[in-house]
């Protein structure tokens, strides 16, 4: 079974994306797709919403990865994948996740810029608006593939898009690339829109 594309949008600080990608990391590995890496925002989703004092306070986090990624999709996108990868490492195997307030992922920001051989000015546009229209517009395409009432990740397979898949342990070889042979074939039937089930676990990063 082949996709030629997969549209994968992600917010770095989200653990259940940071699990799905993964996942598409194997995939990768053992069936022929070519993925593209955008990024989409937590704080973008949940602008308008209430949220507790606590998830406030990590909304106004979660603005500068997200910021920092929308300025490296325009102006570096080969660069995308790696940085995900390099600084999702570092927020989720390192359990540095989920913090709070301005400016808190700035030196998460900071090494993994530097890692990647990008630079470190990239840095600066976490804690200003400069980049919001363009961090909007990507978040915006996610939406208008999916709808409004989800999360983060939304996959595109080919045209069709779906919100996660929601998993806490990533599937390896040739089980992850059944596990999208499955999802495709979900993606190849036009009335189909969701199944769920309660989950029982956090996401297992390790």
């Amino acid at each position: 079974m082949f996709v030629e594309k997969v549209t994968f949008y992600f917010d770095v600080v989200c653990p259940f994306a940071w699990q799905a990608s993964r996942w598409m990391k194997e995939v990768e590995q053992v069936r022929e797709v070519k993925v593209e890496w955008t990024p989409m925002s937590l704080a973008v989703l949940n602008e308008n919403r209430e949220l507790s004092e606590e998830f406030e306070k990590r909304k106004t986090a979660n603005w500068g990865p997200a910021r920092v990624f929308a300025k490296v999709k325009q102006e570096a996108p080969e660069k995308v994948d790696e940085l995900y990868t390099t600084m999702g490492e570092m927020i989720h195997p390192a359990g540095e996740g989920g913090k709070q307030g301005y400016g808190a992922y700035d030196e998460i920001i900071a090494a993994a810029l530097e890692k990647v051989g990008l630079p470190a000015n990239i840095a600066e546009c976490a804690n200003t608006s400069d980049v919001d229209d363009l961090l909007r517009g990507y978040h915006a395409q996610a939406m208008d593939a999916v709808g409004d009432e989800v999360g983060t990740p939304v996959v595109k397979l080919g045209d069709t898009a779906f919100f996660g898949p929601v998993i806490t342990r990533v599937p390896q070889g040739e089980e992850a690339g059944e596990l999208f042979d499955a999802a495709v074939k979900l993606a190849s039937f036009p009335y189909f829109f969701e199944l769920k089930r309660s989950r029982t676990e956090n996401p297992q990063v390790n």
